[in-house]
This record gives C-alpha cells, sequence and structure tokens, in this order.
C-alpha cells in the first residue's frame, strides 16, 4: 500500500534555515537542523565545517521572534562561532555587533558578518559532532523510511 504524505508548508524559520544551509555548503559545511546539544536548547541550524568547525545559526524571522528569544547565549558553549539569520526587512540594528550576521531567505544568504571565534574544548567539540552525526543519520533514516519512530 503506497500513502501519500502531505507536504506542511514551510514556516519562515524554516525557511531561513533552509537558504542558510544552502549557503554554508557552497562553504563546505554540512547542516542540520532543529538540532538538541543539550535538554533545554535546539539550535535552528548546526553546521560542521571540513576542518570540524561548529556554527550554530539561530533564525529569526522578525522583532517579536527575537525579542521574546531568551536563550541564545546558551547556544555559545556548544559552538565554535555564533551567527544570526534574519530576512532583508528584519531590523538587525536589535542584534548584538560581537555575533556573526547571515541575510537569508528561503533560497540562499550571505554571510554579513563572521562573529568571533570561541573554539569548543576537545571533550566538548567531540560530544557536539557525535550528536550532529546521529541526529543526522536519524533524519536520513527517517526520510528513507516513513514508519522510522525516534527513541528520543
Amino acid at each position: 500500500m503506497v500513502t501519500d504524505y502531505l507536504v506542511q508548508p514551510m514556516m519562515p524559520g524554516q525557511l531561513l534555515a533552509r537558504g542558510v544551509s544552502r549557503h554554508l555548503r557552497s562553504h563546505d559545511f554540512v547542516s542540520v537542523v532543529e538540532l538538541v546539544p543539550v535538554a533545554g536548547l535546539r539550535v535552528d541550524v548546526m553546521a560542521l565545517g571540513p576542518k570540524g568547525e561548529v556554527w550554530i545559526v539561530e533564525c529569526k524571522s522578525s522583532r517579536a521572534d527575537y525579542m521574546t528569544d531568551q536563550k541564545w547565549r546558551g547556544y555559545l558553549d556548544w559552538c565554535d562561532r555564533f551567527f544570526w539569520a534574519v530576512d532583508s526587512e528584519f531590523p538587525t540594528d536589535l542584534l548584538p555587533v560581537d555575533t556573526g550576521l547571515i541575510l537569508a531567505d528561503g533560497y540562499d544568504a550571505e554571510i554579513m558578518r563572521i562573529g568571533p571565534e570561541s573554539r569548543l574544548a576537545p571533550a566538548r567539540r567531540k560530544a557536539v559532532i557525535q550528536k550532529f552525526a546521529r541526529h543526522a543519520a536519524m533524519r536520513a533514516q527517517a526520510a528513507r523510511d516513513p514508519g522510522f519512530v525516534s527513541v528520543f
């Protein structure tokens, strides 16, 4: 029996994440979305670079979305660089200047500002990369097998 799965329209933040992921791929980074590095935190995009660099990108689709975000500083402990991704209409003067900035839409993005680097400790890097790999593998398996049930 063949089942048709409905494709839900993407939300604004998901569109930004898609554009960011496409752009980062052009820099030889691979990305996963909605990764939970530790209970209570869920990053919009985590990207892994060719030399093991870990970047986190938080996508904000509106001023209200940004103003209600109280968790973003917790993401800094889980990456080498942190970025905001926003669209061209977003008031970027709200964003901290000591963070990265990416302008994005659903199709592509452009890095406007590289934030400072804060290298992860080796043990933390290993844990983050393992979590990244497991998350990516579960997503790939779920894409191949609609009946796949995650244990997380």
